[in-house]
């Protein structure tokens, strides 16, 4: 099996996980100002990606320029992974191809522990890539831990580029963000996605 096959019901079932859609799970953020080079690029290629309207569009013009801001923002000390093969464990249906990894690492060659921040690409449907994410979330999980590097707190995040769904996971729990964010709040989104990865914890009051 693939993440992709994995619907919200079916990983909730396959994995015993509980999901809980009711809090807002960045309630205290510290915005990141995008630079000149995302702003220019959201400027210029926003109604673009909107136009072509496919999944690549949206992730080539709009999501990598965002991720790879993170990666700038934390002076290159992550690591950014683009529709890598990511097989931790076959038997249990955790393999596939994940649209974003993003690591705690600098190593960029091969992914590596600890992987904290899973993020799935969508054209449209939000909810529709909420269990693919989950999935790939609990084998990120599995993977730090077979690595001897085991994340408490795992994070996800659903997205379509112009709209972004946060999640997180600790242990048989994911919370499922009650709040989207839209491209319009890119320094929000910044801050979000800093805060999940940066090596040193502390933007955020509550932490997936």
């Amino acid at each position: 099996m693939l993440y992709s096959h994995f619907t919200l019901n079916k990983v909730k079932s396959d994995f015993r996980i509980t999901t809980i859609e009711t809090e807002t799970l960045f309630p205290q953020i510290e915005p990141v100002q995008p630079g000149e080079l995302l702003t220019l690029n959201l400027k210029e290629n926003l109604s673009l990606a909107t136009a072509i309207n496919t999944e690549k569009a949206r992730s080539e013009l709009i999501i990598m320029p965002v991720l790879t801001e993170v990666r700038r923002v934390l002076k290159g000390q992550v690591s950014l992974f683009s529709g890598v093969e990511f097989n931790v464990d076959l038997e249990r249906g955790l393999n596939g191809t994940c649209d974003f990894i993003l690591a705690r690492s600098p190593e960029q060659f091969f992914v590596t522990q600890p992987v904290v921040t899973i993020v799935e690409a969508k054209r449209e449907n939000i909810p529709s890539g909420l269990g693919q994410c989950i999935a790939s979330m609990i084998a990120a999980k599995q993977f730090n831990e077979q690595e001897g590097e085991p994340i408490h707190t795992l994070y996800g995040v659903v997205t379509t580029g112009t709209e972004w769904k946060f999640l997180k996971l600790i242990e048989q729990t994911a919370y499922i963000d009650s709040s989207s964010y839209f491209i319009s709040e890119v320094d929000q989104i910044l801050g979000i996605l800093v805060a999940t990865v940066e090596p040193e914890p502390g933007r955020v009051v509550i932490t997936q």
